[in-house]
């Protein structure tokens, strides 16, 4: 079970990953895309090119975790263009397979 913070930082990659990558390719990866912010405890998220497969690989304090999901039908709605930075309710819809049209906030910080 993953479970994620309300404060947590998710980063999307947005070109395709080969998803047989482990933990060195994948931090060697977030340390091209994004400097300094793999021993951040933020979340990064990996697509395979079919999105039929998402890794998520985190620094947990003491160690990497990888999470990994493989859909048996269909694909991960995740969108293409936009900041690299998802909000945690865009994560977890991604994991339940919900596309979303439109997302109101409610406030703002």
């Amino acid at each position: 079970m993953l479970i994620v913070p309300a404060n947590a930082r998710l980063f999307l990659c947005q070109t395709p990953v080969r998803i047989h990558k482990s933990f060195e390719g994948l931090s060697a990866i977030v340390e091209q895309m994004f400097p300094g912010q793999l021993l951040s405890g933020a979340f990064f998220i990996f697509l395979s090119r079919r999105k039929d497969h998402m890794k998520v690989l985190y620094w947990d304090g003491d160690g990497f975790v990888i999470f990994y999901k493989r859909l048996e039908k269909g694909s991960f709605a995740a969108k293409k263009d936009g900041p690299p930075s998802m909000p945690r309710r865009e994560f977890l819809m991604l994991l339940e397979g919900i596309t979303p049209k439109r997302l109101q906030t409610r406030f703002s910080l």
